[in-house]
């Protein structure tokens, strides 16, 4: 375990908001719960949810989504945190919860009002850590509350995982060198074939490439990487429950290349990995020209775009997810979520990171945490099908 940051400590006062009253953190250990195992072997299946980095956002995008009746009628929820850090989220947040300590998923309540939550031993003071400020101790927390939860839905016990933001330097700086949730989910589930996936108000992207350089992603556009791509983004639309799948494959270069003159990765590698998805059933265009490939598929062409590297995917998603209010400064829509598609468990995300400058304050939307939720349930109830097909 990871020593306390003397820096990070210092000084530091966890939360901004007092509405919330000692109550609302009482613990009520379970020797047995309601709910009778993870999965769907429950009426309601059990999600679990990481709360990712203490120091930023993600227990206050939690406490908000959990606020909404709807998510405990579709599932039973259960928070991987520490106590004090979900003490402090209430704080901030002002919500009214109850806060239940599990050993383990099938123990969880799902009771509205309640928070289920399997502690990690690791933040035990509220002068360990401080919003905002990237700690050891908050990346080997984050770290520890997501390699339990993966575990616990390899075992059975959970029907999906969904996480909070984590923030890579924090995760490093606890010895963990990951480049980030997606490489932690491929190393302990053994998967090499995986891809991310972004969803937000109605466009759908799997990238070929996520977290290398622009010149590294350049030369990791190989034929088997794409056509590799193109086969996990028909698997996504089928975990989303679309029968008539349509893909669009975004071109690398400008103009997709313009028959060569600005590239040769479309010749090269995309358009025979077109041609080898076509050819094994799938409805797949392109390579098409990456500045309109978005534009159609938002008009009705296509049910997901397959996107050569990270930026070509993630900002057309955030431009259709995400609004800022000029008038306060503040996101007044926080849309999208994030899904790791190839893993043999259901993982999905937000769609935004720790925003150190904003935890601590109640000033965060939970809308991409309750969506992420919502995307969870639906890939978990098409897992058989789609994996059969």
């Amino acid at each position: 375990m990871v020593a306390p940051d003397s820096e990070a400590a210092a000084g530091c006062t966890a939360g901004k908001n007092t509405a919330a009253s000692k109550n609302t953190a009482a613990s009520e250990n379970t020797a047995a719960g309601e709910n009778t195992g993870g999965g769907f072997a429950a009426e309601r299946p059990v999600i679990g949810i990481s709360i990712g980095d203490p120091a930023g956002i993600g227990p206050e995008v939690c406490l908000k989504a959990l606020s909404l009746p709807a998510i405990y009628e579709q599932c039973v929820p259960v928070v991987y945190a520490d106590r004090q850090v979900l003490e402090d989220a209430l704080e901030v947040t002002g919500k009214n919860f109850t806060l239940n300590a599990v050993d383990t998923p099938a123990m969880a309540r799902g009771r509205p009002g309640t928070i289920d939550f399997i502690g990690g031993g690791i933040i035990t003071g509220k002068s360990q850590y401080c919003y905002g400020r990237a700690a050891a101790l908050c990346g080997e927390a984050s770290f520890q509350y997501v390699v339990r939860a993966i575990k616990d839905a390899m075992a059975g016990l959970s029907a999906a995982v969904v996480t909070g933001p984590i923030n890579k330097e924090a995760i490093h700086m606890a010895g963990r060198h990951y480049a980030g949730h997606t490489e932690i989910f491929a190393h302990y589930t053994n998967t090499a074939n995986y891809g991310m996936l972004l969803s937000a108000s109605g466009l759908n992207v799997i990238h070929v490439t996520t977290h290398v350089s622009l010149r590294e992603a350049c030369d990791l556009i190989t034929r088997e990487r794409v056509l590799n791509t193109i086969r996990l983004a028909d698997l996504a639309l089928r975990l989303m429950g679309m029968e008539n799948r349509r893909i669009a494959v975004a071109g690398l270069n400008p103009h997709a290349s313009e028959n060569g003159l600005f590239g040769d990765q479309e010749e090269r590698a995309i358009i025979p990995a077109v041609n080898d998805a076509r050819a094994g059933g799938l409805d797949v265009t392109g390579p098409l020209p990456p500045d309109t490939v978005f534009v159609k598929a938002l008009g009705g062409q296509a049910d997901i775009v397959v996107a050569m590297y990270h930026d070509q995917g993630h900002i057309p998603l955030k431009l259709m997810g995400f609004r800022l209010d000029s008038s306060t400064g503040l996101f007044s829509q926080v849309s999208g979520v994030n899904i790791t598609i190839g893993l043999p468990i259901i993982r999905s995300s937000v769609d935004h990171g720790t925003a150190y400058d904003r935890a601590g304050k109640n000033q965060a939307n939970g809308q991409s945490m309750a969506e992420a939720i919502t995307m969870a349930l639906t890939f978990a109830r098409n897992r058989d099908r789609a994996v059969k097909n």
